[in-house]
Formats: C-alpha cells, structure tokens, sequence
C-alpha cells in the first residue's frame, strides 16, 4: 500500500529542486512528511530520512489494519507493543493482518518510536490547524491520518509513558523510563583489522596477477594509518593531497566537508581571480552536480561529521608516519592511471576498468574490492572479525592506545566531536583483560611472596 521512493521537490519558482526520500500511498505523495525532511534538511542525512520514512510508513500500516481502534491512547500503546513482538500469532505462526512483522530488537523499535515522536511533535507544533476536523481539509486521506496522529499523540503525550517509549530516550519522551529494561551487555572482542595481516591486504590482496589495485589501496591506507570513516576518502577531490611541507616524503590529505569545505584554489571567475566559495558552490556551478552526500543512487556517501582541523577539513594523522610514506608514493602511480579519463566531477577515486569510466567510484565497489582482497590472503570476512571497511578504523583507534597516546590526542586524531566517542575504538579487548588479570596475579604473588617472608619467624 505504501511505497517509498525518490522524489524531487520544488519549492518555488527558480527550478532548484531537493531530493529527498517520500512516501507515495494510493492517494498520492504524503505531503506531511515532505514538509518535515524539507524542515530538517540542512541537519539531517538522507539516511535519516530513509529510516524515518520507514517508521511512518510502519505506524500507516498498522493504522490501515486497525481501522476500529478510535482510542489513540490504545492505539500507540498497540503499535509500540507489537514492534517489540512481532505481529505472528505464537500458538499458529499466522499473521491474520498480513503485516508479517518479525519481532525487533529493543534498539530497533526504540529507534522507530522516537523516530514518530519526534515527527509528530514537529507535525502537532507546525500544522495546529490540521487537529480540527475541517470539512475543507486539502489533504490526501493519509495526510489527515498522519496529522490527526500527532494532534491526538501530543495530546495522549502525559498518558503515554513507558508503554510508547520504552527504551526510547528520555529527551524524546520526557519520561524516566522503567518499562522493560534491556540487560546490558560488554561489547565482545573490538573489530578492528587484524595488524599482522595489513601488509599482505595491500600489497597482495589488492593485486591481481601482475597489476594493483591502487585506488583500492589509497582508501585502505586512508581508514587503516590515518583512521577514517569508510565513506569520508569518496568526498576526496585531487586538489586534496600533496607532498606535507613539513615532511615532503609524506601526503597530506586533507578531506574537506562536501558542502562547507572551500572550493579548490584552481577555480576562477571570468577575470581569472581566484573564487572563493563552498564546495556545494563548486560542484553545482562547475559540475551541475550536488554533494554526495545529497545524491540518492550509488554514487551517494555519508558524513558523519565530528570534529575538524581547519575551515571544515579533517586532516590525514598518519600514525604509523609509514603509510604517509606509502601513500604520496603511491598516489603518483594512481594519478598516472587517472591521467587517462576524463571527468565530470572533481573527485578522486573514480571507475578505472569497468564502464562508465571515469565515473565517480562507490562505497559499494569498494565494498566489494576490499571483501575480494581479504579472500585473496585467506581472510574470513565478517564484520565481528575485523575486516570490513570499518574494522581499519578500529585498528588505528587500538593502535593509538596500545602506543600510550593520551585521550585528547585520539579524540583529534580521530576527529571525535567528543572524548567519550574514542571509547568503542579503544576499548580492552578480552585478550588484554586476560594479560591485566595476569599481571594483577603476579604482582599479588610477588605480595604475598614479600608478606611470607618478612613473617618467616612467627610461620
């Protein structure tokens, strides 16, 4: 009944349009939402829109299969309840609605609930009018479901409590929550890149008979030596890495923020003085083209934010200074290849053997390169394991702590916006509790050693 989909948004005369995830019913486009991710669009991610699209759609269907249900207090406590068991019957294993919802983890339908609160808090706040019944109401049937939810969500808000919201935050709720309380477990062995492996996944992994795969092994040095996040090297332009003027022998890479970051310094006005602008300015007056992380097919990549270095950059810390090392070498050999193609964009890493060359590389290709490389040197590929992508960032983060680095220099490092960030990437692993527990029971040996002796006399 309900589909998501992409749509493009015009919201005046100028031809500027914004992509964004919607919801298409049978009536149409459900506007509400619409005008919710236009609002939120300068500080949300399109994946974030994704996941809210996804939770309304949910509470829509569980609308449509509950047409009966006139008590909204009934009505949420319902839907919240049936995320967390699923809508089979347990004696038949038969789902009479249809709906065919498993039952979800605590975190998955918390993160549904807040996802609605915070849509219908905004809807109550925005479009007070659309509560009264209104006989000239504009809206598609949808439409007026979704606002009457969240005029009758803010007004069952108080009587809620934890039945809506268990497990939700108490920013999204207003409630200290007591319902149903999730053990707390100890995150097992941190997946980070195994480190005596690394050398082999570059130099062997990333090779097929005689040719490397260089643009593979440049993203890889980038998550492995200096620690970013998977989808930061795909917002890398060429202008971004040099030799460092302080260590010409290392690269300095400097990856800029997709919309804030400056402009490259080689783009010029009709004068030929240098401009000086965003890069969201660039991309769409040179390249007509927008950020990735605002495109909705493969070419799309993520920005977590965090902290950074200069005007909206974040700065390669190579650690160890090899990789800076094997990098800038290595970067040469790669710009040899991209030497051949032509672009229509301004980014780095881009389709080598594979049509349309030239084309901007994806996540997804690398993805794919990066799990190839690892079965190439007999790895097992699994992300509790340590060898996807994200596992390099964990080995620098484990690296760093193994090195005594203190805590502000690794929350810089790795552009944490907080200190508390770093503490999934360098917690102690079962191995190093095992060597502190051992440790512990030496110097305790070496007491009781020292006690027996000085009490020899009185024994």
């Amino acid at each position: 009944m309900f589909v998501s989909i992409r749509a493009k948004v015009l919201t005046d005369e100028t031809g500027v349009y914004t992509e964004i995830p919607a919801l298409l019913a049978a009536t149409g486009v459900l506007e509400p939402l619409i005008d919710y991710f236009l609002h939120r669009s300068h500080d949300r991610s399109l994946e974030w829109m994704r996941k809210v699209t996804r939770s309304v759609r949910l509470f829509l269907e569980y609308i449509q299969i509950n047409p009966a249900e006139r008590d909204p207090h009934h009505l949420f406590q319902n839907f919240a309840k049936r995320l967390y068991t699923g809508t089979f019957n347990r004696e038949t294993g038969i789902d009479a609605t249809s709906l065919c919802w498993p039952a979800r983890s605590p975190h998955d339908a918390a993160r549904i609930i807040i996802h609605l609160s915070d849509f219908f808090d905004w809807l109550g706040e925005v479009r007070p009018e659309a509560a009264t019944v209104n006989p000239r109401y504009v809206g598609s049937t949808f439409d007026r479901q979704t606002d009457e939810a969240a005029y009758q969500y803010r007004r069952s808000k108080a009587f809620l409590g934890h039945m809506w919201a268990s497990n939700a935050s108490a920013r999204a709720t207003g409630y200290r929550l007591r319902y149903r309380s999730v053990p707390r477990v100890a995150r097992g062995e941190p997946p980070g890149f195994p480190e005596h492996h690394f050398e082999a996944l570059l130099f062997k992994g990333f090779r097929n008979g005689d040719r490397y795969d260089y643009r593979g092994i440049l993203i890889t040095l980038l998550l492995h030596g200096a620690g970013f996040r998977e989808s930061e090297p795909f917002h890398l332009y060429v202008q971004d890495v040099f030799p460092d003027p302080q260590d010409p022998r290392q690269a300095k890479v400097l990856i800029h923020h997709p919309h804030y970051g400056a402009a490259p310094a080689d783009w010029f006005d009709e004068r030929g003085r240098a401009r000086k602008s965003n890069r969201a300015e660039y991309l769409a007056q040179r390249f007509g083209i927008v950020p990735r992380t605002d495109l909705m097919d493969r070419r799309h990549a993520g920005w977590k934010g965090g902290m950074h270095d200069g005007p909206y950059y974040k700065q390669a810390y190579w650690f160890v200074p090899e990789y800076g090392e094997w990098f800038l070498e290595l970067w040469h050999c790669y710009l040899k290849q991209l030497a051949h193609f032509d672009r229509d964009h301004p980014f780095a890493f881009v389709n080598l053997r594979r049509a349309p060359y030239g084309a901007m590389y994806t996540l997804t290709q690398y993805n794919k390169a990066h799990a190839a490389a690892c079965r190439r040197i007999g790895l097992e590929v699994g992300k509790v394991l340590g060898t996807t992508p994200h596992g390099h960032r964990h080995a620098y983060g484990q690296r760093l702590k193994r090195a005594g680095v203190e805590k502000p220099m690794i929350r810089r490092f790795m552009h944490h916006a907080s200190i508390e960030s770093q503490d999934v990437y360098t917690q102690a692993s079962f191995s190093e509790a095992r060597k502190a527990l051992e440790e512990a029971a030496r110097q305790l040996d070496g007491e009781r050693a020292t006690l027996v002796t000085s009490l020899g006399p009185f024994i």
